[in-house]
């Protein structure tokens, strides 16, 4: 880095900027193309509820009011829907930021953070931020090791961040893993179960974490988030569920108004709308079966799912592969910025965009 004329946190030098999934408007302008389709962000293709949208219109009027900080509506919505108390909830600009409030309330230099790896990249960013030893171990079997991760807790660990089901590999650890795991954890360690994509999961052994705070465990917290099947994911709107003492530690650092007023109220019609929830798990799961069909026709390996993307393993290198699916109009996600060279993580979309997916990807592989 050029030398700078002023000091600054050394710390930040370890974060990777985050790259997310290739806007459509970019692809436009760089190829020239119009007719484009997104499976790389793993965003509900259905597009948010009828309920939620009219929320939105009939709220225009209200921009000039700053947002209820408190989110009082829709907290007493959320409390109702996870059958908790009011005071142990805490919503956030997406579930990202409730991420970095608990790095922010919890790490100090030095402070050792678990995890999985590959998974979410925010987990980084928040250790990093504070200035934390972000410490990964390898998926096994492309699911959490919890066995592993248990026996790796130190005097220094602080926190342990749980992806289920997990981003990329889209798995899920079962509820008697979690229960075993959970019994090996000290209560000095706060253990953050990430489950952004647990509306989508078919899986009956698919673990019940509210449970644990319910039944007491005040070192627990639950993550969840409208972005995914609730389709809200350009609002940002997020929430963590977890004891009172914790939720009002963590709520020290979160900024007032972080939740702007539309997210509110669309996440609030939003969950009032049941019938665009099941119409939306039904697309998923519909899809799902088409695409490990024509996978299977294609002879290529792929990693099943319990959420709304699948990582296929192409054989070819994932970066060329994008930059030609590109060309066709189809934006997916490349396995490199998982460690894992030859994949593509593709968004299960409606069976329009499955259809065009697999036949650009049959075409690209053959150019290759």
């Amino acid at each position: 880095m050029t030398t700078l004329p002023y000091t600054f946190r050394q710390e930040i030098l370890n974060i990777k900027p985050y790259v997310p999934g290739k806007p459509i408007d970019e692809v436009k302008r760089e190829l020239g193309l119009t007719d484009i389709i997104k499976m790389a962000s793993n965003e509900n293709p259905l597009g948010p509820s009828p309920k939620a949208k009219q929320a939105i219109v009939e709220a225009v009027e209200k921009l000039h009011i700053y947002p209820d900080g408190y989110c009082f509506e829709l907290r007493r919505a959320v409390a109702e829907k996870v059958q908790v108390d009011d005071n142990q909830l805490i919503f956030g600009n997406g579930s990202d930021e409730i991420i970095k409030l608990l790095a922010e309330t919890f790490l100090q230099p030095g402070d050792q953070v678990l995890t999985g790896s590959p998974s979410f990249s925010e987990y980084d960013y928040a250790t990093h931020l504070m200035g934390g030893e972000m410490v990964k171990i390898p998926l096994k079997n492309n699911r959490f090791p919890l066995e592993k991760i248990a026996e790796s807790i130190s005097s220094k660990t602080k926190l342990i961040f749980i992806c289920n089901p997990n981003n990329p590999t889209g798995t899920c650890v079962s509820a008697e893993e979690v229960d075993r795991f959970i019994a090996q954890v000290p209560d000095s360690v706060v253990v953050i179960f990430d489950e952004a994509y647990n509306e989508y999961v078919e899986d009956e052994n698919y673990p019940d974490t509210l449970k644990y705070i319910k039944d007491g465990k005040k070192n627990v917290i639950v993550l969840r988030t409208f972005s995914k099947i609730y389709a809200l994911a350009s609002l940002r709107i997020g929430y963590g569920v977890a004891s009172p003492d914790l939720i009002a530690l963590v709520s020290r650092t979160r900024e007032p108004f972080n939740v702007n007023s539309m997210a509110q109220f669309a996440a609030v019609a939003a969950l009032q709308d049941r019938e665009h929830l099941e119409l939306s798990r039904k697309v998923n799961s519909k899809g799902k079966t088409f695409l490990y069909q024509a996978f299977e026709d294609m002879n290529l390996n792929y990693i099943p799912t319990e959420a709304n993307f699948i990582m296929v393993d192409t054989g070819k290198d994932s970066k060329l592969l994008f930059q030609k699916m590109l060309r066709k109009g189809v934006i997916v996600r490349t396995g490199d910025i998982f460690g894992m060279d030859t994949y593509l993580r593709v968004t299960i979309g409606t069976m329009e965009q499955n259809q065009r997916f697999i036949k650009a990807l049959k075409e690209c592989l053959e150019e290759m």
